[in-house]
């Protein structure tokens, strides 16, 4: 083999290992769109300033450079090839619209009731930790933005801010998402804390409980010892996007911060303990969605952590459908994963969901520009959301039904 050939192969195994090149599905096509790409870039530089973007992907480029790169790769990669991170957008171009016209769209409402709090839409930021790791006011800055967007705030245990904190900036409590350590002593501290911090809600999560095979973070991640060097000095931890500020005074010896062994019996007992709304994040059949319910849940978040937990192949929005059918009302279901438009929003609405989160472009705009960034993320979605709204004829989200779209699958 001489040096061309082997190096062209090595970049090519390069590409094949891209989060950027699975979501687009194949090299071939992200050769094909790269040469389109850059002619563009010739023609016009990333943008400079928020208020310059025309959709949420404009933010994307702008925070590759601003974050660091080990944290990027970790927020960007999904879980061995990379194949549930691009079904989650692909499953978007197997469902159409059916739009119904002569609708007045100027009297288009996207709030939405969610557990007695009204919301200016039904996009809300998911739980994603140590945000400090893509912008220096981290969970605040995202705070700020919701609050002006009259967005839904779901806050991850893994935050680098405490919940006090984050719902002072957010002007209301925060739902809180919970990765259950393996101490229930340990579970309960954390509970009260958040208690006493205001929050009503808690969400979760069960589809991450064993870790992830992350190779595309594993082969991409660059050099460990610089990361090192950045959270740790003499030993001790001192970065302040680790996220672990809601273990503060509290002993974690030997304690594991995610249960491998949680089952629906540690559920009953968390239902028992926690007399506020409790949803699950992660159910994506409708064998767990029945289980859900019958064990108490006041909700149930569909998600498989934006690609990272499991290589299923198995878009959320596929899965969305039969655990709606499942359910049937009893409790409302949200969404998470892949959705990068208002009209993915709209197609997840008329699926049957009550209100759909967004993780990766939150990151995006917070990475890009802070909080004018996050607050013109949501402006764009809300956008998007509302023009789609209007042109298909439905005038509030309750309005929004199975009618409105057409899908590939049963369901």
């Amino acid at each position: 083999m001489n040096e061309a050939t082997k190096a062209r192969r090595d970049f090519l195994k390069f590409l094949a290992a891209s989060p950027y090149v699975a979501a687009l599905g194949s090299v071939a096509a992200f050769l094909r769109r790269g040469a389109l790409a850059q002619s563009a870039q010739e023609a016009s530089d990333v943008i400079t300033k928020p208020s310059e973007a025309l959709n949420v992907f404009d933010f994307e480029e702008v925070a590759h450079r601003n974050v660091m790169h080990g944290h990027w790769m970790y927020m960007a990669s999904g879980v061995d090839d990379d194949g549930t991170l691009a079904a989650n957008r692909e499953a978007f171009k197997h469902i159409e619209l059916r739009p119904r016209r002569l609708h007045d769209a100027t009297k288009v409402d996207m709030r939405v009731n969610l557990f007695g709090t009204t919301y200016d839409s039904p996009i809300f930021t998911c739980p994603t930790g140590g945000e400090k790791s893509f912008h220096p006011e981290g969970e605040l800055a995202v705070a700020r933005a919701a609050k002006a967007r009259g967005t839904l705030q779901i806050l991850s245990t893994s935050t680098s801010t405490g919940v006090e904190d984050v719902n002072k900036a957010l002007g209301r409590p925060v739902w809180f998402q919970l990765y259950a350590p393996d101490s229930w002593t340990v579970c309960q501290k954390i509970l009260n804390r958040v208690q006493a911090a205001g929050c009503t809600v808690v969400a979760l999560t069960v589809d991450n409980t064993t870790g992830r095979n992350s190779e595309t973070y594993m082969r991409n991640r660059g050099d460990v010892r610089v990361c090192a060097e950045c959270h740790t000095v003499k030993g001790q931890n001192v970065n302040t996007s680790s996220g672990q500020m809601m273990y503060e005074d509290i002993d974690m010896t030997g304690v594991k911060t995610q249960n491998p062994a949680m089952d629906w019996a540690f559920v009953d007992q968390l239902r028992k303990f926690w007399k506020g709304k409790l949803l699950i994040k992660g159910i994506d059949t409708r064998e767990d969605a029945r289980l859900a319910v019958d064990h108490g849940f006041d909700g149930i978040l569909v998600s498989n952590h934006g690609g990272r937990s499991t290589e299923t192949l198995r878009a959320t929005v596929r899965a969305l459908t039969e655990v709606v059918a499942e359910v049937k009302g009893k409790a409302p279901v949200f969404v998470d994963g892949g959705f990068r438009r208002g009209t993915d929003v709209f197609k997840a609405l008329a699926l049957g969901a009550t209100a759909v989160g967004i993780g990766r472009p939150m990151l995006w705009g917070l990475g890009a520009f802070g909080e004018p960034g996050v607050n013109r993320v949501l402006e764009i979605m809300q956008g998007e959301l509302k023009m789609a709204m209007g042109n298909c004829g439905t005038l509030t989200v309750a309005e929004i039904t199975h009618a409105y779209v057409a899908t590939e699958w049963k369901g």
